[in-house]
C-alpha cells in the first residue's frame, strides 16, 4: 500500500471505532462508546432498514377477489373452484408470511441485543403458538379431465411467485419398491426454486390422478401403489424433514461423498414441508354414484329419487369424508385435504370461450406457428364454433381442442409455407372440410382476395339476421357464387348481396307467418335463381299451412 492510500490517524481511529461499535455492540464489555444494553443510532437505522425490507418481503399483496380476477383471464368457467382456491391460498400464504416475519424479527432482536420486558411473551413463543394452532389448507380438486384443474394451479403458482411441481400419482410406489418416491416431489421443488431451499419450503406440490391411489379392496396382497403411497404422503402433507439427497440417487450420494472428503464431516441438508401447500386432483369417476346412493337414502318416496336430480358438479360439491373413504382413500389421507371443490365439465359454449377469450388460448399458438412462415392466420367466430363443437364430441374437455385443431391444421402447416400464401382464414368451411379447402386455396390464384370477399358475404348474413331476424345459412358453394358474381358484375360484395336478396325480407316474413320458419339454407342454386326459389318457398309455406297461395309467379319487389 502506498503512503497516499494509507488513512491518516483521525480516519484510522474513526474506522476502528466504527468496527468495534458494529462488531461488539451489546456484547462483552459493551463496546467502545456504547452503553451496554442500549442500541446505537447506526444500529437503529440498520434495524429500520431491515424492517422496511421485511415489510415488503413478507407481505402477501393479493386478495381472494384479485386472485380470482387474474384466474378469469386464463381459465374459463369454474367460478366456485377459483373462489375456493383463492381463499385457501390467501389464508395459507398470509400465515406463511406472518410466521416468517416473526422469525425474522426474532433474529433481528437477537442480533442487536434488544431485551424484552420481564414477563412478556417473546417473539419465539408467539411464533411457536401461531405455528401450533394453524391447520394447513391442503386442497382436493374434483372433476373430469380437461376442465382446467392443472391450468388453475399452474396459473396460481405463477401469480404468487412460488415454485410448483406437478406429478401423476400413478408414478409412485411405497418406499422400498420399484417406482417413484414421494419425497422426490420435495426435492424437485428445490430444483424448481434453483436450489433456494427457503423459497421451496413455501412452494406448491400438485398431484394429479389422486383417484388412482384408491385402495383396491378386492385385490389380495400388499397395495404398494395405492394405500402405501397414501401413507407416505401423510407425513409430507403434515410436516417432516426431507433429505435433499436421496439415498437411491447415485449422483447425490457421490456428491455427498466428495463433500465429506472436502469437509471431513457429513452435512445433513433437509427441507421442511410445514409450509408446502399440497393440491391433489382427480376425475373420481365413480364418486358421484357413491354420493347419489348416500343422498338417496335420505329421500322419501319413489318420485323424489327420480326428479330434480342435480348435475355431476352439484353432486360432487356434496362429497363427504365418508364418500372418499368408500371410494378407497385412507381416512388419514383425505383428512389432510380439508378444502374440497368440484370443477364443472365444459360444454360447447365454454370451449368456444376457451378459444376466443382465454389469454392462454390455443389460437395464439397456431397464429404464432403460421406467423413464423410469414402467414397471417385469422380465426373467424364460426370457425372457432366449429372447432368447439368437434372438441365437445371428444369428451376430453379443453384437451380435445388440440386434437381437433391439429387434425384441421396439419396439412395447411405442411403445404402453405413457401407457397406464396400470406393469409389464411380459418372459418367453418375450412374446419369442416380441410382437404377441399386446401385444394381450393392452392389452385385459386386470387385466393386471398376471394377469402376477404367471402368474409364480407358472411358479414352480410350476420347483418341480415340482426336487422330482419332471419338466419341465412350460407353454404360454401353459395358464398363462392356470390363472390364470383360480384367479380363478374364488377360490384362491391355487399352491394351484390343486397341486390340478389333484395326481395327476401318480404318473402321470408310471409313464410314465417305461415310456418314460423326462421332458418333458411342458401345454396348456389338459390343464389343463381333467387326469385324463383323464394317464390317456391312461399308457395310451399301456404300449402303446409293449409292455405291458398297467391296467384303469382314471383314475389314482387318491396322497393
Amino acid at each position: 500500500m502506498t503512503e497516499s492510500n494509507f488513512p491518516g490517524p483521525e480516519e484510522l481511529h474513526a474506522r476502528i471505532q466504527d468496527f468495534l461499535r458494529r462488531g461488539f455492540s451489546g456484547g462483552m464489555g459493551g463496546g467502545v462508546g456504547v452503553v451496554p444494553g442500549e442500541t446505537s443510532e447506526a444500529d437503529k437505522e440498520a434495524q429500520a432498514e431491515d424492517e422496511e425490507k421485511a415489510k415488503d418481503q413478507y407481505a402477501f399483496p393479493y386478495t381472494p377477489r384479485e386472485i380470482k380476477k387474474y384466474l378469469d383471464r386464463f381459465v374459463v368457467k369454474q367460478d366456485e373452484a377459483k373462489k375456493v382456491l383463492a381463499v385457501a391460498v390467501c389464508d395459507h400464504y398470509n400465515h406463511v408470511r406472518r410466521v416468517e416475519k416473526q422469525h425474522h424479527e426474532q433474529y433481528l432482536n437477537g442480533k442487536i441485543g434488544t431485551s424484552m420486558p420481564a414477563g412478556s411473551p417473546g417473539k419465539a413463543e408467539e411464533a411457536s403458538s401461531v405455528e401450533e394452532s394453524y391447520v394447513k389448507q391442503n386442497i382436493i380438486l374434483l372433476g373430469p379431465t380437461g376442465v382446467g384443474k392443472t391450468y388453475l394451479v399452474r396459473t396460481l403458482a405463477n401469480l404468487i411467485g412460488v415454485p410448483m411441481v406437478k406429478a401423476d400419482a400413478t408414478k409412485f410406489t411405497e418406499t422400498g419398491y420399484v417406482g417413484g418416491d414421494v419425497e422426490d416431489l420435495v426435492r424437485d421443488l428445490v430444483q424448481q426454486a434453483d436450489g433456494d431451499v427457503a423459497l421451496a419450503q413455501s412452494g406448491i406440490i400438485y398431484i394429479d390422478e389422486a383417484d388412482k391411489l384408491a385402495s383396491a379392496s378386492a385385490l389380495g396382497g400388499r397395495d404398494v401403489s395405492g394405500r402405501g403411497v397414501q401413507t407416505n404422503l401423510l407425513k409430507l402433507m403434515e410436516e417432516t424433514e426431507v433429505p435433499l439427497r436421496s439415498q437411491h440417487d447415485i449422483q447425490s450420494q457421490l456428491a455427498a461423498a466428495f463433500e465429506f472428503q472436502r469437509r471431513g464431516k457429513r452435512v445433513k441438508e433437509t427441507i421442511n414441508t410445514r409450509h408446502i401447500l399440497f393440491i391433489v386432483s382427480g376425475a373420481f369417476d365413480k364418486l358421484p354414484e357413491i354420493i347419489s346412493r348416500r343422498l338417496a337414502r335420505f329421500e322419501v318416496g319413489f318420485h323424489a329419487s327420480l326428479s330434480n336430480r342435480p348435475d355431476t358438479e352439484a353432486i360432487l360439491q356434496q362429497a363427504s369424508t365418508k364418500d372418499f373413504i368408500d371410494y378407497g382413500l385412507e381416512p388419514e389421507f383425505i383428512g389432510r385435504l380439508p378444502v374440497r371443490v368440484a370443477c364443472a365439465p365444459l360444454g360447447v359454449d365454454d370451449l368456444f370461450h376457451v378459444l376466443k377469450t382465454s389469454e392462454g388460448s390455443l389460437m395464439k399458438q397456431y397464429e404464432a406457428a403460421f406467423r413464423a412462415y410469414g402467414i397471417e392466420a385469422i380465426f373467424t367466430d364460426d370457425g372457432l364454433q366449429q372447432l368447439a363443437e368437434q372438441a365437445s364430441v371428444e369428451k376430453t374437455g379443453a384437451r380435445g381442442l388440440m386434437t381437433v385443431c391439429e387434425k384441421a391444421m396439419r396439412h395447411f402447416k405442411y403445404e402453405l409455407p413457401g407457397s406464396g400464401i400470406r393469409q389464411l382464414i380459418i372459418n367453418r368451411d375450412l374446419v369442416e372440410n380441410p382437404s377441399r379447402e386446401l385444394d381450393r386455396i392452392l389452385n385459386d390464384t386470387n385466393y386471398e382476395q376471394h377469402v376477404a370477399m367471402g368474409e364480407l358475404v358472411r358479414e352480410y348474413g350476420r347483418r341480415f339476421r340482426t336487422e330482419h331476424g332471419f338466419n341465412l345459412k350460407l353454404m360454401p358453394d353459395a358464398i363462392d357464387a356470390l363472390v364470383r358474381g360480384a367479380e363478374e358484375a364488377k360490384r362491391e360484395v355487399l352491394e351484390h348481396c343486397a341486390l340478389i336478396f333484395k326481395d327476401f325480407e318480404f318473402g321470408l316474413k310471409l313464410i314465417k307467418q305461415n310456418s314460423g320458419q326462421e332458418d333458411f339454407t342458401i345454396t348456389r342454386d338459390v343464389v343463381e335463381n333467387a326469385d324463383k326459389r323464394l317464390s317456391d318457398w312461399v308457395v310451399q309455406s301456404y300449402h303446409r299451412n293449409g292455405g291458398v297461395p297467391p296467384n303469382v309467379s314471383s314475389i314482387p319487389a318491396t322497393s
